[in-house]
């Protein structure tokens, strides 16, 4: 790639991981936690968007959105990336908006690496190759997801089903986009191939998609359009107007651009992807041992079978289960089934954090 061509990726980085509760909190949220490895998720997304391809770098240096409640973890975790930029959301108005903003501070023709920051990568290298092969296509006009390799009938996913080929470039046309479904459906998809997750990792040049906003959500290009132009600089960072900003729709990427354009394209990632979404993904994130046990902090266990235990300071002590997740964060402690997880967003804990 020529430096013309080089990637930018586009980082968006809000919420507060509730179903990760008691270890995410509003206060320290989930991508800024070393959930997987000694890097919290928000710097190992720094460091993929630092991999080197033939001796230099095929990024940019990132672009970050988030929100001024995650501003100080952002800027203290993303020092070791040189020019990284910020922009302070005055608002939390979805991805479509935030990418928005994105791509308005973007050249028009620069191809905008979409990533969510609180995602685990186990394989660095599929990821640059797919990367890759994303943004050749987005230099061709397309709007690229990711198409994670689906190792398992998830319900808690959307899929995206692959169309044609799209010549020799290892990309293939959306043929479409599928809501959640339940297990039965889940597994026909498996069963049939030609499905893949939907991870939230889309590849297009800026202007190419805000061409496919205003034509299909004119009304948040609008809002996000005078945010920016009345917005104002701060060094690295760069603060839309408010108000401006406050009459922005929200709305998700996939509803607003992804399920509407005719240019969506889909290339494969087989890359050791997990949303980490919640304690039993974390679990399946980690290293484990010969029992599918996996520890972190100080814990004894005898007997027990796929147990995840993580502790920052109390020992933990089980014996003889199975499928179970215990935690210990300060004052609070959760243990769950396996089954259970799904529910831990939901308890007075994580919602009054």
């Amino acid at each position: 790639m020529s430096d013309k061509q080089t990637i930018t990726p586009v980082v968006l980085c809000g919420g507060s991981g509730t179903r990760l509760w008691p270890r995410s909190r509003a206060a320290h949220p989930k991508p800024f936690l070393p959930l997987v490895g000694d890097q919290t998720l928000f710097e190992a997304t720094l460091a993929r968007a630092g991999a080197r391809a033939g001796g230099r770098s095929v990024f940019a240096p990132p672009l970050v959105v988030t929100g001024a409640a995650h501003l100080a973890h952002v800027e203290a975790q993303s020092a070791a990336a040189d020019g990284t930029r910020v922009i302070v959301e005055p608002a939390a108005k979805n991805t479509a908006a935030a990418i928005a903003l994105a791509a308005l501070v973007l050249p028009a023709d620069a191809v905008m690496l979409v990533c969510p920051s609180d995602h685990h990568i186990g394989d660095a290298a599929a990821f640059l190759g797919a990367a890759r092969s994303a943004a050749e296509l987005a230099k061709d006009g397309w709007l690229v997801a990711f198409g994670i390799e689906a190792t398992a009938p998830e319900t808690g996913f959307g899929y995206v089903r692959q169309g044609e080929a799209i010549g020799a470039t290892g990309g293939f046309r959306v043929a479409s986009f599928v809501e959640k479904p339940d297990l039965a459906r889940a597994q026909s998809f498996l069963d049939a191939g030609g499905y893949s997750w939907n991870g939230g990792i889309f590849a297009f040049r800026a202007g190419d998609f805000l061409a496919e906003l205003g034509a299909h959500r004119p009304a948040i290009l609008a809002a996000v359009k005078d945010a920016v132009a009345k917005g104002v600089w701060d060094g690295q960072r760069f603060h839309p107007d408010a108000a401006a900003f406050a009459a922005c729709p929200s709305e998700s990427v996939d509803y607003a651009v992804m399920e509407n354009t005719a240019r969506a394209a889909v290339v494969p990632a087989a890359m050791a992807w997990s949303d980490i979404g919640n304690w039993q993904a974390l679990h399946e994130a980690r290293e484990q041992d010969a029992a599918g046990n996996s520890v972190k902090g100080r814990a004894e266990l005898v007997d027990c079978r796929n147990v995840l235990v993580e502790s920052d300071g109390p020992r933990v002590s089980v014996i003889g289960l199975s499928d179970v997740i215990v935690v210990v964060d300060g004052d609070e402690v959760l243990v769950t089934s396996i089954a259970g997880v799904q529910k831990v967003g939901k308890l007075s804990g994580a919602l009054n954090q």
